[in-house]
């Protein structure tokens, strides 16, 4: 399952107003600037901070 190209031009991080970049292998939207990983259930985008995990170096 994949996030259509044109929803993830509109979604940004609920932290920073950033961009989100789809991580396919691991269903999750990443914010480099929030260093956060949103979890995608379902093809549905989980964007609340809480949900999130924090990015080690990896990203």
């Amino acid at each position: 399952m994949s996030i259509d190209p044109k929803l993830l031009e509109m979604l940004c991080c609920p932290v920073t107003k950033g961009p989100l970049e789809y991580d396919a292998e691991k269903q999750e939207l990443i914010s480099k600037s929030a260093r956060l990983a949103y979890p995608v259930r379902d093809g549905i985008p989980v964007l609340l901070e809480e949900e999130a995990r924090e990015l080690k170096s990896e990203t």
